[in-house]
């Protein structure tokens, strides 16, 4: 999912729900599976949460099928080891559910052999590592131990899902880049890092996110999108612009303006800019300019500019396929 997909489900979901119509099969790439009815419980959500109720495919897939979800990652929620083996085993006989990504501890002497016996079953795709469980994954890449645990994972072309973003562990993301550049590292919940108000904090942050974007085996998972203020969560769209847009200036594709007049922009990357509306915004592209208000395109002179300007969408001109925007858009600058 983008910024733009999701901005525009959202001030469009009344429509979502009356006839959902996908051009590409949407998958939900964070879920969490757990039944509290289990003899042993279960060591997440506490009891005392509003979420304590049981979470399994069938209800999953029933609750999101108007919104045309077909498919969706498990992330393990739990400490115990065994844990791996009960989601395999659920999301064996659950089609909806197309991976997993587990748990294990990292460092540890059977961390190889656990992981081998678990990669056997395809739906395993990696492991999570990051602010939970007491760990810390900064402090953990000074040991050889969890150095040698990564490059295994890396060998098997398996992922490692950091959890809970904020500056540290930011930081320590890249560290662990540098150190085995082969692996492949999702970024869990970026819409909740929340950056410093500090200049200094805030410069540091920026940069290690911009060099994190950078690398090709590194990916922003927009999970966790919704959070909870002062006991609400907030329901209005626009009060989440502000961290997605954030995270898709810097992770988002980044694309050449190669023609333009004024405020006319005819292509992006040679190609024709409407075409590439339509192919994001899919069945939404039809309401056009109306819908195009929700996705303005963030503009800069030079693509290392800090600071983005926004342009909003005004017109569509379907026979040269050309988008006319509230400001000039000079041929040369980059967009996103």
């Amino acid at each position: 999912m983008n910024r733009r997909t999701f901005l525009g489900a959202a001030a469009c979901s009344t429509k979502l729900l009356a006839a959902p119509q996908q051009q590409h099969p949407i998958i939900d790439t964070h879920i969490h599976l757990f039944d509290i009815s289990r003899p042993e419980g279960v060591p997440w959500p506490p009891k005392n949460s509003s979420i304590y109720k049981s979470s399994l495919p069938d209800s999953y897939r029933k609750l999101t099928a108007p919104f045309g979800i077909t498919g969706a990652i498990a992330v393990e929620c739990s400490p115990w080891p065994a844990d791996n083996d009960w989601v395999l085993n659920i999301a064996r006989d659950a089609p909806i559910i197309l991976g997993m990504v587990g748990n294990l501890e990292l460092g540890t002497p059977d961390f190889g052999k656990q992981l081998e016996r678990l990669h056997k079953n395809s739906l395993f795709r990696g492991i999570r590592y990051g602010n939970l469980w007491g760990r810390d994954l900064g402090n953990a890449i000074s040991k050889p131990e969890f150095i040698a645990g990564l490059k295994l994972l890396a060998d098997a072309d398996l992922a490692l899902d950091t959890a809970n973003p904020t500056p540290a562990l930011m930081r320590a993301a890249a560290r662990i880049t540098d150190r085995v550049p082969n692996l492949r590292m999702v970024l869990d919940h970026m819409p909740q890092l929340k950056i410093p108000d500090d200049p200094a904090g805030r410069k540091d942050c920026e940069a290690d996110l911009r060099s994190l974007a950078a690398r090709p085996n590194v990916f922003a998972k927009i999970s966790g999108i919704v959070r909870r203020v002062d006991g609400r969560v907030p329901l209005d769209v626009g009060f989440y612009h502000d961290r997605l847009d954030h995270v898709w200036d810097i992770f988002g594709p980044e694309r050449a303006v190669t023609r333009s007049d004024r405020n006319v922009v005819f292509e992006l990357d040679g190609r024709p800019v409407l075409d590439l509306y339509e192919e994001y915004l899919g069945d939404l592209a039809s309401g056009l300019p109306g819908t195009g208000l929700l996705f303005p395109l963030a503009v800069k002179k030079h693509p290392d500019d800090d600071n983005a300007l926004v342009r909003t969408l005004l017109g569509v001109n379907r026979d040269d396929r050309s988008l006319t925007f509230a400001g000039n858009i000079p041929t040369g600058w980059s967009a996103s």
